[in-house]
Parts: structure tokens; C-alpha cells; sequence
């Protein structure tokens, strides 16, 4: 088992323990860059859909696996950041330019969302961000002038100084850039006092009180920071599709985001990718099932959404930690062999929100 003897506080905050991580997290990056080479055009765009939902799963990271507070309609500020930069590229802003300013709007509604959950928590932020999703999903809708309503928005092509984002594998750089530099950013900022705070807020608010952290002003910048790259999401995702409409937007996606960080692992950055990476496999894999079931079961409607709740179920019930979770439980045992003890990786009574994998 590798042991890293630390001899400095600054250790503590390093985004690698240990060489073998910046080996491994450079072979990662060497294939993922490697990616059009080898891969065929559709799993390219399945490729692009992952990193996508990744950055969208790192702003609801942090809302809900860092700070503590639920969001029943996030897909609200992805509808913001995909709308706005929709837009904004048909007013002939590059996008370069537009995707931030979409972020940076998606972000101002986060405030404003923000500021209910200084006086609810609970069941009754989830309700509050719930109605928010309903009334942006409706305002779309009704915007005709602007948004185009229920006849929906064409995207145009993403293009920045006279670059043309015209083929998958250009879009595919894009996405690969804006999933690092927001997972750098979201690393650091986690390894500031700011992160720390809002994890101390998600471990007891009275603690974090008295440390002195201003619980209003944490909350409201993590609503901001969540939706900021929410929204940066959502305007890679508008650019995926190319056609917009209200009901892409709607509780179903907010359900699906929930998934995502739930089954990938809440409070950790690497869960976000292995959600993401779940989300856009798993109707992959029902659809290739789906000839070797018994007609009436393969056939039968909702049967994705079944297996999706399923899922769900057997993850909160079993490994509550995620696909990340499971992933380290595994690394351990692999590092303990063959001294490893029936129990050694159980959850013990006494388990406390700080144990949360980072």
C-alpha cells in the first residue's frame, strides 16, 4: 500500500499526492486528445456528450456534494447558458466570448435563486428550486419573441475570429478544453478558504458559524459558482444539438442531473465524469438489452426509466458513495491484498458528512 509521508503543510493542497497519479492523469489526458483519431464519428459525439454533462456535473457538485444544498431545477440554468448563448451567436458574438457571458448570466440567476435557500433548507429548497425550474421552463415557452417558444431556437455554428467549429472533431476540442480548465477551477477553488467554507456549511452551519463564515454570503456564491458552470455547459450543449426548445429543459433533465452526481459519487470532482459517463452509457446499453429480453419486457414502455430508478435505488440503498466510491473501495482492497478483512471497507455507525470522498 503506498503511503505519502507529508513533511509540509502545502502538501495538504496539492492537486497530486504522488507521481503515480501524475502519470496515470497524463495517460488520461494523452487519450482523450488521442480520441479523434481512433474513434469513430458517433462515439466522438458521445465522447463530447460526457465531457458536456461533466462540466454541468461539476456546478452541481458543488452545490449539492460540497455545500450541502439540493437543487430540484438545475436544468434551469442550463436552459439560461444554452438559450444565451444561442442568442448570442446569432448576434454574431464569437464564442469564445458568448460562452462566459452565457455562464456569467446563468450565474446572476443562481444569485437570485441563492437567495432563498438563506432561509430554507431541506425538502423545502428542493421545492423552491423545483418551482424555479417550472417558471423558467414556462418563461421560455411563452418568450416567443426572443426564445421562439415551443417552436423552438435554431444554434448556429460555433465560431470565433474566423474559426469555424464545423465538424465533430473540432467541437470535440472545445469540449475537451472547457472540461479541463473548469475541472482545474473547480479544483482550486475547492483548495481555497472558499471551498472550504462551503464544505463546512455542508458539514454543520453552526460550526461554520462560529468559524466565522458568513452562511448567507457562502450560499448565495454557491448558487452563483453552480450555476456559472451550469450554464458554461449549456451553451456546449446548445452548440451538440443545435435546436432548442422549452421542454429540453424541463423536471425530467433536473431528475437526470440529480442522477448523475448521486450515482457518481456526491462530493467528489471525479464522480461528476463517472456520472456523466453513466448517464449517456446506460441508454446505450438498455437499447442493446433490449433484443435479448422477453418481448414483453424489451417492448414495454418506460422500461428505461425503470432501470434508471433501479439504479438509483440500489446505489443509495448499497453504495451510497457512488461509482467513485465503489472505485476506491476496490483500489483499497487491491493496496491491502491479500491482508484485506471482510469489513474492513464497511460503513461504520458513526459515519459523518466529512468523510466524503474529495
Amino acid at each position: 500500500m503506498r503511503t505519502v509521508f507529508k513533511t509540509s503543510y502545502d502538501q495538504d493542497i496539492d492537486l497530486f499526492k504522488h507521481g503515480g497519479q501524475r502519470f496515470w492523469y497524463a495517460l488520461l489526458m494523452l487519450g482523450l486528445v488521442a480520441a479523434p483519431f481512433f474513434l469513430e464519428s458517433y462515439a466522438l459525439t458521445q465522447l463530447s456528450f460526457v465531457l458536456i454533462y461533466g462540466v454541468v456535473g461539476l456546478g452541481l457538485m458543488l452545490l449539492a456534494g460540497f455545500t450541502g444544498l439540493f437543487s430540484m431545477g438545475h436544468a434551469a440554468f442550463l436552459g439560461v447558458g444554452a438559450y444565451a448563448q444561442a442568442l448570442l451567436c446569432q448576434a454574431g458574438w464569437p464564442f469564445l466570448l458568448s460562452m462566459p457571458v452565457a455562464g456569467a448570466l446563468a450565474a446572476a440567476v443562481g444569485v437570485l435563486v441563492g437567495l432563498p435557500a438563506l432561509r430554507v433548507k431541506g425538502i423545502y429548497l428542493a421545492i423552491a428550486t423545483l418551482s424555479f425550474g417550472f417558471i423558467v421552463e414556462e418563461g421560455l415557452a411563452r418568450w416567443e419573441s426572443l426564445t421562439g417558444g415551443n417552436a423552438g431556437l435554431l444554434v448556429p455554428q460555433a465560431q470565433a475570429f474566423g474559426w469555424v467549429v464545423d465538424s465533430g472533431e473540432k467541437f470535440y476540442a472545445v469540449c475537451l478544453v472547457v472540461a479541463v480548465l473548469s475541472t482545474l477551477a473547480v479544483l482550486n477553488l475547492l483548495r481555497s478558504p472558499t471551498g472550504r467554507a462551503f464544505v463546512a456549511v455542508r458539514d454543520s452551519e453552526v460550526s461554520a458559524q462560529c468559524m466565522g463564515i458568513h452562511l448567507a454570503s457562502t450560499k448565495t456564491l454557491a448558487f452563483a459558482l453552480s450555476a456559472f458552470f451550469t450554464g458554461l455547459g449549456g451553451a456546449l450543449y446548445a452548440h451538440q444539438i443545435r435546436f432548442l426548445s422549452p421542454d429540453q429543459f424541463g423536471i425530467l433533465q433536473s431528475i437526470d442531473l440529480l442522477l448523475l452526481v448521486t450515482i457518481g459519487g456526491l462530493g467528489s470532482v471525479h464522480g461528476a465524469f463517472l456520472g456523466a459517463i453513466f448517464l449517456i452509457a446506460m441508454p446505450q446499453g438498455i437499447a442493446m438489452l433490449k433484443d435479448y429480453l422477453p418481448p414483453h419486457i424489451g417492448q414495454a414502455p418506460g422500461l428505461q426509466s425503470a432501470v434508471f430508478g433501479l439504479v438509483l435505488i440500489g446505489f443509495v440503498l448499497f453504495e451510497p458513495l457512488g461509482l467513485y466510491g465503489r472505485w476506491v473501495k476496490i483500489r483499497t482492497w487491491l493496496q491491502l491484498f491479500p491482508f484485506y478483512r471482510r469489513g474492513m471497507l464497511a460503513r461504520q455507525k458513526s459515519y459523518q458528512k466529512s468523510e466524503r470522498l474529495r
